[in-house]
Formats: structure tokens, sequence, C-alpha cells
């Protein structure tokens, strides 16, 4: 097993590429915390995970990630309770496709908060536990319109190029300290969001794909369990992409 003993926190883990990552880990032997946003969504997500295996080590929270004072308490419950946090996972997000001449402010700091604001609070809540450690392992989701942007929803681009930067940045910060910090840029993926996109569109889209289909949030995950893996004990500040697309 990849994780054996590892204690996880993941964010956004009660549905798609975040569930797939969570139900990753265990398999490769981890504890892990998944956050909703809500605490009935994520007591649904620990609930429907150990209906499929009663011996699943999950358990979940749900505290405002934009909020450093409760993202703070929930990891030092966390600490208190399972005695480290080896493993980061930030993959909680938000996204929209407004046009720009509709933005708001509210919509744009909406998308902003979470998806920027939420990997500070929990990177800066997790990072004095694994200093302490000399180990650890933060993961950040990215995605590919961080490198070629998307017509409309401006904010979320926007936001996964903040990450991208937050991440290489960080990586730079903390390698110091026995951390390693790499994020996943996922490209067009089959989650509930894409189920609802009628079937020619999705057909178009991967025809544009040099493997001819859209991922499966398992396959995202299974780049999440590498890098969080001793398999990638030299690998820091990386955006590793995982879209089916070739590129030099």
């Amino acid at each position: 097993m990849l994780l054996k003993d590892k204690v996880a926190v993941v964010t956004g883990g009660t549905r798609g590429i975040g569930l797939a990552t969570v139900q990753a880990f265990l398999k490769e032997g981890a504890t892990v915390i998944l956050s909703g946003s809500r605490p009935e969504s994520a007591q649904k997500a620990v609930e429907q995970i150990k209906a499929e295996n009663a011996e699943a080590k999950v358990f979940g929270i749900s505290p405002d990630l934009t909020n450093l004072k409760e993202v703070s308490a929930a990891f030092e419950e966390i600490v208190k309770t399972h005695g480290r946090i080896d493993i980061l996972v930030n993959n909680a997000g938000v996204s929209d496709s407004t046009s720009f001449a509709d933005y708001t402010q509210d919509a744009f700091d909406r998308v902003m908060d979470l998806n920027v604001k939420g990997i500070f609070t929990c990177s800066h809540a997790a990072a004095p536990y694994m200093q302490a450690q000399k180990s650890g392992v933060i993961l950040n989701t990215s995605s590919m319109v961080s490198l070629y942007g998307q017509p409309s929803g401006i904010a979320y681009p926007t936001s996964k190029f903040a990450v991208n930067g937050f991440t290489l940045s960080l990586a730079r910060e903390l390698g110091k300290d026995g951390i390693r910090v790499n994020a996943v840029a996922p490209g067009i993926t089959d989650t509930d969001m894409m189920r609802a996109v009628p079937k020619q569109y999705i057909d178009a889209l991967a025809a544009s794909i040099p493997l001819g289909r859209i991922g499966q949030p398992e396959e995202v995950a299974n780049a999440f369990v590498f890098l969080a893996s001793d398999m990638a004990s030299y690998i820091t500040g990386v955006v590793l992409h995982v879209d089916g697309l070739a590129r030099t």
C-alpha cells in the first residue's frame, strides 16, 4: 500500500474528483478526513464510503475553508485525534460560466475566496504540523484552463493560474522542511458537472483530445496518489496535467 498509516485531509471530498481521491487514498491504506461544504454532505459521503467498506478509516469535517480560524481549529482537532497530518489535498473549488460583461464583484470574489483563499487557509493551518514532523505533502487542484483560459467565467481560470503560482512558491519555501508541494491539473473529466452537458458537446470535446475520450475521476485520483506517495519523493513544485492532451 502506497499510503499505509498516512493521515490525509481532502477538501471538496464529497463528490467528483475529491471523492474519487478519498476512495483511492483509503484503498492505499490512508486514514482520510474529507471536508464538505456542509455537515450533511460530509456525513453523507462518509456513510456512502462506509456502506461499501465498513472498515474504511474515513471521517468528515465541514469548516468554512475561507476562514483561517475555523480551518485551524478543525486541523488542530484532527491532530489531537489522529496524531498528525501527512497529506493535504486542496481540492475544494467552485466555477461558473458568466460572461465578463455580466460579471459582478461578488461573483468574482466568491470564486477567488474558495479557490485561492481556501488553499491558503488549509495550507497555512497544516504546514506547522508538517514542519514539526519534518515531512508532509500538500497537493492542490489546478485545471487545464490555467494554461488555456476559457471563453467565459473569467474568475475560474484566474484562480487556477493563482493556484499554480501558489504551488510553485510554497514548494520553494517549504522544501527545506521536508514538505513537498505539487498540483494536479485535470482536463475535461466525467463528473456530475459534465454529465449535465448534452452528449453531442461531450463527443465534440472528446474528438479534440488525442486519446479520444474525456477523463475519469479515478484517473485524476491516481495522480494524487502518486504525488502523495514516496514514489514522488523527489518531485516538488510541479503542476501535473492529467488531460489526455499531447504537448511539447
